[in-house]
């Protein structure tokens, strides 16, 4: 059996490995991930004896084209996303695709093959990029990180496996930042391999029927030797839940520009245990009787339920005329 169907696989894919087992027959399904970037064969056969670790990747051409635009032709989310749909890389209806939902099914699917366990789409958690601001990609810039949605699948020493979805600002030194338009790459990380990363065209008519025939061709060698390859034996996945989960963040808060409110933001940040790495201050326009200032924020890395505690609260302050973009940052702890 050959498919590139993502939704099923997410959400049945083990028990159509386990039909596929009984009846004697392959369940091949490169296209169904990543388009014409090879990711699946070798997370079931190059990598099978490997100890992975993270799967991190950009496996969205869509959203990764409209951040391109944004990020290298100072374009608005809403005119980069009007641009996608014209080309065709985005539906009427973008919402899968921006909201996370397609990045979503496709780790569903990485988990489930990298860590031998049964996640599906249901388990992700997902954040979009809709709310993603042409001030976020500039102070990216300038801190020297470019936004990416990423889809990332962890294993950690417990045994405790997350899954998720969200834009993050990503180091300029990192490879998936280099990845721009509609390209997909997946960075996979093992303990004795280190890091690999596997990259090309995700979308489009000639990378999807590359990867589809590739499967087709297999299957028929299999056939014609009289043999299968095992589709894998899943345990159910111990999911660790989000707020545990631990990175540095950047915060885009808009507030008064009078004293002491850089003092009681930093109290805020302070009295939630979360420790700032950095901060930058930008005076907005002046209104009449009262200035306003932006403030962003780089964190330590921090617990994600010690952020959203801490947002919550700043946004109860008299000072605080906004909280604006919350995004994850990659590799600063």
């Amino acid at each position: 059996m050959v498919t590139a169907n993502k939704e099923l696989l997410a959400n049945i894919g083990t028990e159509l490995f386990a039909e596929a087992d009984a009846a004697g027959v392959d369940l091949l399904f490169e296209a169904a991930v990543a388009g014409g970037v090879p990711i699946v064969r070798p997370l079931r056969e190059s990598l099978v004896a490997e100890d992975i670790t993270r799967v991190m990747g950009i496996v969205n051409g869509t959203t990764n084209y409209i951040l391109t635009k944004m990020t290298d032709e100072g374009w608005t989310y809403a005119a980069a996303l009007a641009e996608a749909q014209g080309l065709g890389y985005a539906e009427r209806d973008p919402t899968a695709d921006v909201e996370g939902f397609d990045a979503g099914a496709k780790a569903a699917i990485i988990a489930t093959i990298a860590f031998g366990v049964r996640v599906v789409a249901g388990d992700v958690y997902h954040e979009g990029i809709s709310g993603v601001t042409q001030a976020d990609i500039e102070f990216a810039r300038r801190l020297g990180y470019v936004v990416k949605l990423l889809a990332i699948a962890e294993r950690f020493t417990d045994g405790t496996v997350a899954v998720r979805v969200h834009p993050a600002m990503v180091p300029n030194e990192h490879p998936l930042a280099a990845v721009r338009d509609s390209f997909n790459a997946v960075f996979v990380q093992g303990a004795a391999v280190g890091d690999l990363m596997f990259y090309g065209r995700g979308a489009g008519g000639n990378p999807t029927a590359s990867a589809v025939l590739g499967d087709v061709v297999d299957a028929a060698a299999n056939l014609t030797k009289g043999t299968h390859a095992s589709n894998g034996m899943f345990g159910k996945a111990d999911l660790r839940p989000v707020d545990e989960l631990v990175s540095p963040f950047y915060v885009n808060l808009e507030v008064s520009d009078e004293p002491g409110v850089l003092a009681a933001v930093a109290g805020v940040f302070g009295s939630h245990q979360v420790s700032i790495h950095s901060m930058e201050q930008e005076v907005l326009e002046q209104q009449p009787g009262r200035g306003a200032a932006r403030l962003i924020f780089i964190t330590h890395a921090a617990r994600e339920a010690d952020v959203r505690f801490t947002l919550h609260e700043l946004n109860a302050l008299d000072s605080v005329t906004s909280v604006g973009s919350v995004l994850r940052v990659i590799g600063t702890d």
